[in-house]
């Protein structure tokens, strides 16, 4: 016990009274030849000895490693702890303290991970936000200026010109009321109204209302084969509308000319239902995917397709998902397509 590894202020205290306490009593031995004497000096010494030096350690030292801990956990300690300081805290090993200690510095490190993350999602965001807002307000800035300069004499040009700012005054409406929305979505204010209804009956009524978009694109859009038979999911009908319209708009965006879109759902474990989008187009980079429901995020060959949007889809698809206990998953390969997937629970 004397020499374990890891010793206590106690055994410290004890290992090192005895060794000083040895001479005296075999000084004394060798001259008087008395066990008797020698016995009461290692007592004495060793009593002395042990008790200086454990209040010493506990006084001065574990005085020091007390402050510590009080300055990790950050607050006046309760009356709780101040037994834990007096009564526990010196029967730790130095070991142990400095097991504590690391534990606390990891943990902080984590939590200076998570701001540093935090801080550069904060940037991103603000830089993003400002790009979609100046985007518009430029170009209205720029067509109400080259009407003010002349061009409303021209009722070609000043037709054309409206309509252009019109379509930019909608997108800046279409972006606040997706900020609005994704807003109220993270504190937890969305109000679920559900129902039961055939999910691949909204499926198909989200297809016909793309159907304009899609033809343009000469892209097929349907429901996968063996994936037919009606199934009645419980959840809000018009939010999951929201979701599909977010994501069957993003794979037509991205889709390619010629392409298909296809929609499956699955029974999954009795309780939830899988339903997923997949198409066959510009696909997303392997470390691009862990990003793609952030705010503003766009991926680099998103960037340099010619799509207009407030990059709050994906975003307002999940909390709506995860607004009703299910998850939202996204499976991509650049060049090859995407599918994201997510569940719904089944008929009350």
């Amino acid at each position: 016990m004397f020499f374990s590894k890891s010793p206590t202020p106690r055994q410290l205290a004890a290992i090192t009274a005895f060794l000083l306490s040895l001479p005296a009593p075999v000084i004394i031995y060798h001259y008087e030849n008395k066990w008797i004497w020698a016995i009461v000096s290692f007592v004495l010494f060793f009593s002395s000895a042990y008790f200086l030096i454990l209040f010493v350690l506990e006084h001065f030292i574990y005085r020091k490693i007390k402050l510590i801990y009080k300055f990790i956990h950050k607050t006046k300690a309760t009356k709780k702890e101040e037994i834990y300081y007096r009564y526990v805290l010196p029967l730790k090993s130095i070991d142990e303290v400095r097991q504590d200690v690391e534990n606390w510095a990891a943990e902080n490190e984590k939590e200076l991970e998570l701001l540093r993350q935090n801080e550069q999602f904060r940037r991103e965001f603000l830089q993003n936000l400002s790009h979609e807002f100046k985007t518009p307000v430029f170009a209205i800035q720029g067509y109400i200026d080259t009407l003010l300069n002349g061009a409303m004499e021209e009722p070609v040009i000043n037709k054309k010109f409206l309509e252009k700012t019109a379509k930019n005054v909608k997108r800046l409406t279409h972006l606040l009321n997706d900020l609005d929305e994704i807003s109220r979505l993270e504190r937890g204010e969305l109000q679920l109204h559900k129902e039961n209804f055939v999910i691949q009956d909204l499926v198909k009524e989200v297809f016909e209302n793309f159907s304009t978009e899609a033809e343009a694109m000469h892209i097929s859009c349907g429901i996968k084969k063996g994936c037919e038979m009606p199934l009645i999911v419980f959840a809000d009908k018009e939010k999951i509308r929201q979701v599909l319209n977010n994501l069957i708009e993003n794979s037509i965006k991205y889709g390619k000319y010629g392409g298909n879109i296809t929609a499956s759902m699955y029974k999954m474990d009795g309780k939830r239902i899988l339903v997923e989008i997949t198409d066959d187009g510009i696909g997303i980079r392997e470390k691009d995917i862990p990003r793609i429901f952030e705010r503003f995020y766009r991926t680099e060959s998103g960037r340099n397709v010619n799509v207009s949007g407030s990059g709050l889809g994906l975003a307002i698809c999940k909390h709506i998902i995860e607004a009703h206990g299910q998850t939202v998953h996204v499976r991509s390969k650049e060049g090859i397509g995407t599918t994201v997937g997510f569940t719904l629970e089944v008929k009350s």
